[in-house]
């Protein structure tokens, strides 16, 4: 295989490294808040702004676009693995990226421009919506960080 061949395959590698694992992320995420702030301590519904039904399908409808984005993520992780193209690394720094990004989005987008619900309905929602968007921009820190570190030129496609 030729050099510029080689260099074609790791790019194409590289770049669904990245999308498999943000893919993932945004799914193991959003499947994170709807299980534990959703379903176990019911602090809100993906939609608050009607009944408490529309509330419950407004939760099904986001747990399966969650399933959707998780297992499109490891469809590609296991046809990266499958051709040998995997780095786990990249993968990580996407999934790291795409959780922060999505928490991030419904942090700012869904809860306070939006408003279709907030994190918990308390008297002060500043400490709960400060400990939810500084983490998402921790993750998506530490994502990118582990981005760069696997972008370099000449480096090995499985580092």
């Amino acid at each position: 295989m030729g050099s510029k061949s080689l260099h074609s395959e790791r790019n194409h590698h590289s770049k669904r490294n990245l999308w498999s694992g943000v893919l993932f992320g945004i799914g193991l995420a959003a499947f994170i808040d709807e299980t534990i702030f959703h379903q176990l301590l019911r602090w809100h519904h993906f939609y608050d702004q009607s009944t408490t039904d529309i509330g419950l399908i407004s939760d099904g409808l986001f747990h399966a676009f969650s399933w959707f984005a998780t297992i499109g993520g490891l469809f590609l992780f296991a046809d990266l693995k499958r051709r040998n193209g995997l780095s786990l690394k990249r993968w990580w720094g996407g999934v790291l990226l795409g959780a922060g990004s999505f928490q991030l989005y419904d942090g700012i987008i869904q809860h306070k421009l939006m408003r279709l619900h907030q994190i918990r309905y308390v008297e002060n929602v500043i400490p709960y919506d400060l400990v939810w968007n500084i983490s998402a921009v921790l993750m998506i820190a530490a994502g990118l960080f582990l981005l760069k570190r696997t972008s370099k030129k000449g480096a090995p496609s499985h580092a």
